[in-house]
């Protein structure tokens, strides 16, 4: 019996070559090709001449007025003319290049149908191809490959939709198409490939995009589901040692994060494995969160652990930690790959013995050699660093250890819904009480000297300052502010009153540290820095922030930079120094000074910039759809969420009747189900 999972090799005129060249275009079966879909169409329709612009690609319909004559000249090129009598009795001269064989199919006195492109000034067309009809149809143009020709992908596009239309049957329930007003699945194929119309065109795409958006939804949603019955570890933590380690925090915890808090707690006693996102803008008090689920864990008997991507944000976060729980029998510890071996031998057994029963560092967690007592919550900090693997290596250390994932980086709903929609998510969406908003200019680099006054001011109060340059050296490739020549150049306009340090990635971790332990203690008034301070450096005295050549970042990243003031009771000034070249730049630089939401901001970014660029391609965590864009299209994508999200909710949903057949399609393209980073 035929199924759209039959091989394409089953069609006529596919053999091993083709298939192999097939499945280059990711075309395996026969749903495959039948949901390569057209990126675009041509109007094939005929026109009228008066109706049309210079260099446009039309279709004209008429009589071929006299033989047509080819002319040859130079190595294998040749020149195919003819004129083309058109109903209004307008004669058009039409020239064919290098396609000599047409000249069989014109002949005096036949009607044609020749598309190409249109010369206004002439009255003339440069012929591009013949075509058998123009009966309102529109042509479909396939990404294609140097091994398969668009001609092909069409012929079989076409055999295949002839041979099994019949099979075709609905993925979307009856209910959710008749509420979006969606197509048939198999009128929608039909109208992809051969529509009428652009109307026809569009209303197939719409339904198109929703069905690729419902189905990576639903596989989703499963995801979730299964990782909600998944066996974990109940954690009994103590509530009154909990309450009596809230009550000593220095602050009242903001509503947000009363909320997610107990979001967290309530995950941490139920006996299933948590999967949570905890995202927050810069400054909103995460770490603050996080240091309460850990304690809940340590308080039931369990181990927590911390991992930062950077070891000056691990020695950082783990001294944070060893101050808010001084006073209670935490043991925290610091591990990453800078630990001395002697010291490492003597932490990995107080690990493994469970003495020491929080631990924070970097990758060095889940190595091999590290071994846990009793592993209860796993917290990582700035997420969308780690890879998969390395997520998956640290719920490995443990019997599924509760997973609480961190990130500073706003994620707009796009990724929310794709790249962590198995995920459950809390939103700190409020700051602590007294944090200033910070004032965010834009300037040129010709008003730098206005800017370097607002800094010796801001320094003669008693604050420091961030100068943030993208490159670490004089570079010939690129025209761009780098650290060393800055670092010179602030040397000698603020040196001896104000001294000046330079911070950046090449440097030896010791080295470091000990640069970000003097800004600290503001034996530094002034720090020179690449975006090594990018994430989690906190030094509430320092109130100002100038970032050099600013539109070669991107929004996401500029507004971490920024989050690095702020900090403290005073009010604090991030200024851009860019001149931008594009209108893209500009709008980064208006758009960073008109708001300090990163919810905002990062929505904006993946507009401005898309998915890939963001986060890095690999780390993007958004996957590729045919035909739905999960930017532009993200209403689509936010209503194929919900009804996804009501189908799985049913109880025995895969057993149903309305759901039969998208359970099936699910279970045959298990192995398609797109990997997430």
């Amino acid at each position: 019996m035929a199924s759209l999972s039959d091989s394409v090799g089953s069609l006529s005129g596919v053999g091993p070559k083709r298939v192999q060249a097939l499945k280059d275009l990711a075309i395996e079966n026969v749903n495959d090709l039948l949901t390569y879909f057209p990126f675009r169409y041509e109007d094939l329709q005929a026109k009228d001449p008066a109706e049309l612009t210079d260099q446009a690609k039309v279709a004209l319909k008429g009589t071929v007025a006299a033989e047509p004559v080819l002319t040859r000249f130079g190595r294998k090129k040749n020149r195919l003319n003819f004129r083309l009598l058109l109903d209004d009795h307008t004669i058009i001269p039409v020239t064919f290049f290098n396609q000599p064989w047409l000249r069989d199919q014109i002949e005096a006195g036949k009607s044609l149908v020749v598309y190409g492109r249109f010369d206004a000034k002439r009255q003339s067309m440069a012929g591009m191809k013949l075509l058998t009809s123009a009966n309102g149809a529109m042509g479909s143009i396939y990404p294609a490959n140097k091994e398969i020709r668009q001609a092909t992908i069409k012929k079989l596009v076409t055999q295949a939709y002839e041979a099994y239309e019949s099979v075709i049957v609905d993925l979307i329930p009856e209910a959710i198409r008749a509420q979006y007003r969606l197509l048939h699945r198999k009128q929608m194929i039909h109208d992809m490939h051969f529509p009428a119309d652009a109307t026809a065109a569009q209303a197939a795409r719409r339904t198109a995009k929703f069905e690729e958006f419902f189905l990576f939804e639903l596989r989703l949603q499963i995801v979730k589901r299964q990782d909600h019955t998944l066996r974990g570890q109940a954690l009994p933590y103590d509530l009154a040692e909990l309450k009596r380690f809230i009550a000593s925090l220095p602050y009242e915890l903001t509503a947000a994060q009363k909320k997610v808090v107990n979001e967290i707690c309530y995950d941490l006693k139920r006996p299933l494995h948590m999967n949570r996102l905890l995202q927050g803008d810069v400054g909103s008090g995460k770490t603050v969160v996080a240091a309460i689920g850990m304690y809940a864990a340590i308080t039931a008997g369990t181990q927590a652990v911390l991992m930062a991507p950077t070891e000056i944000l691990a020695e950082q976060h783990a001294n944070n930690l060893a101050k808010l729980f001084a006073d209670f029998p935490v043991n925290v510890a610091l591990l990453t790959g800078a630990t001395k071996p002697a010291a490492r031998k003597v932490l990995l057994p107080q690990i493994a013995n469970g003495e020491v029963n929080l631990v924070v560092g970097t990758h060095a967690l889940i190595q091999p050699e590290v071994h846990y007592h009793h592993l209860g919550l796993a917290v990582i900090d700035e997420q969308h660093r780690f890879g998969v693997n390395q997520r998956q290596a640290l719920r490995q250390k443990g019997a599924q250890p509760d997973i609480l994932a961190m990130t500073a980086t706003p994620i707009p709903r796009t990724l929310a819904i794709t790249a962590y929609g198995e995920m459950d998510v809390s939103v700190i969406n409020e700051l602590p009480a007294g944090r200033q908003p910070i004032r965010t200019v834009w300037i040129r680099s010709n008003q730098e000297a206005s800017m370097l006054r607002e800094v010796k001011a801001e320094l003669a109060a008693g604050s420091q300052a961030y100068v943030v340059t993208p490159l670490i050296e004089e570079s010939e490739a690129v025209d761009m502010k780098n650290a060393e020549a800055i670092y010179q150049r602030f040397q000698a306009q603020f040196e001896p009153q104000y001294r000046v340090g330079l911070l950046h990635g090449r440097m030896k971790n010791d080295e470091k540290n000990a640069i970000m332990d003097a800004f600290k203690a503001n034996e530094f008034q002034v720090l020179v820095a690449t975006t090594v301070i990018e994430v989690g450096v906190d030094v509430p005295n320092a109130t100002l922030m100038m970032i050099y050549d600013a539109d070669h970042f991107g929004l996401a990243q500029l507004h971490q930079l920024r989050g690095r003031v702020g900090r403290g009771k005073k009010a604090s000034t991030c200024i851009l120094i860019a001149d931008p070249k594009n209108q893209l730049a500009i709008e980064r630089m208006t758009t960073m000074t008109s708001t300090t939401d990163g919810f905002v901001l990062s929505q904006k970014d993946l507009e401005l910039r898309g998915p890939g660029d963001v986060l890095g391609r690999k780390q993007s965590g958004v996957p590729e759809f045919k035909v739905g864009d999960p930017v532009a299209d993200l209403n689509i994508l936010s209503v194929a969420q919900q009804a996804a999200k009501s189908v799985v909710d049913q109880d025995d949903w895969a057993n149903q009747d309305a759901n039969l057949p998208v359970a099936a399609y699910l279970t045959t393209t298990a192995h398609q189900t797109t990997t997430m980073d």
